[in-house]
């Protein structure tokens, strides 16, 4: 007993000491891609994924939402050079968010008053596993380690949808599974939300394309696009943050990323912008946190919306 508390005491706190303090990665860590279209090359072999598109002007794009944040997707080629940072932070409200020409992605935005009032000191999640290899589940699983420890956020994972505030959807949503996916969401009550976590969830991942394997979340009213094959907990609790109001807005800029590579960097650091946070009391101090997207009582909040038929308000008993 006396070893075992030595040891202890010894330790110290294992808890990551995110959002307050930095985030330490592994030196193989891939976090958001950046674009360089001033460094072009011959082309190479075919990237995996669909990280690399066209925006609608015609320029080259990246599409944050379909990488898979592998080795092959790096490189120099007739659109530019696409690298890695370590930036960890890339979840989104939108899925158009993920899309940019220059690296650049709009974080997740927080909900409207309303529904951080209700979710925002205490979020209850169903996960629905439509099609999954299982890598993104064994993040959520991390997510309730002594590291991560997501319970002192107030979050949650649940086994029924009916004590659920929301569903968390990883997989490529094949056809079995869509129809139970889409019952899932009807039996979980009303005001809802729904997170989108991992490249298969938000693009079809390295299935894209298949008959088999579906295109994820399309047509779905989605809260969080969690980017990542599969992201890491501190990209999942980054935007979980967010969408409750616990960490600013703002948005995250290629510029930083494509200077860096000019000048030779092989990755950058995009640091946090000023506005003070205190995500354990909830409060965002600053210009991106002063911005309130109140919505009188009478308006249905956005986590409402998208509502099968079978969806109805949530009772004061069931919540």
């Amino acid at each position: 007993m006396f070893d075992f508390l030595r040891t202890r005491l010894r330790e110290g706190t294992r808890t990551s000491p995110f959002p307050r303090g930095g985030a330490e990665f592994p030196a193989r860590f891939r976090g958001l891609p950046v674009l360089d279209p001033t460094r072009t090359g011959p082309e190479g072999p075919a990237a995996p994924s669909a990280l690399l598109t066209t925006a609608a002007d015609g320029r080259p794009a990246l599409d944050v939402g379909a990488c898979l944040f592998s080795p092959e997707e790096a490189g120099t080629g007739p659109a530019g050079t696409v690298a890695f940072t370590r930036d960890h932070r890339m979840a989104s409200s939108t899925r158009a968010g993920l899309v940019s020409a220059t690296g650049e992605v709009e974080l997740a935005h927080a909900l409207d008053r309303e529904a951080r009032r209700l979710f925002g000191r205490s979020l209850r999640l169903r996960s629905v596993v439509a099609g999954s290899c299982g890598g993104c589940e064994a993040e959520l699983v991390a997510l309730g380690n002594v590291v991560f420890d997501l319970a002192r956020f107030g979050v949650q994972f649940v086994a029924s949808p009916r004590h659920a505030d929301g569903i968390v959807v990883t997989g490529t949503v094949n056809r079995n599974m869509r129809a139970a996916l889409e019952n899932v969401i009807e039996a979980t009550p009303l005001p809802r939300l729904i997170i989108a976590v991992g490249a298969c969830a938000i693009a079809g991942g390295p299935f894209r394309g298949s008959p088999e394997a579906g295109r994820g979340v399309e047509g779905l009213p989605v809260d969080l696009y969690v980017p990542g094959c599969p992201p890491h907990p501190l990209t999942l609790l980054d935007g979980l943050l967010r969408l409750l109001g616990r960490l600013p807005a703002e948005r995250l800029r290629g510029g930083a990323g494509e200077r860096a590579m000019a000048e030779g960097a092989e990755s950058v650091e995009l640091l946090q912008p000023a506005g003070a946070v205190d995500a354990v009391a909830g409060e965002a101090v600053g210009a991106a946190g002063a911005e309130d997207s109140v919505k009188r009582a009478a308006d249905v909040p956005r986590a409402a919306r998208g509502g099968g038929a079978g969806a109805r308000p949530l009772t004061g008993g069931e919540r």
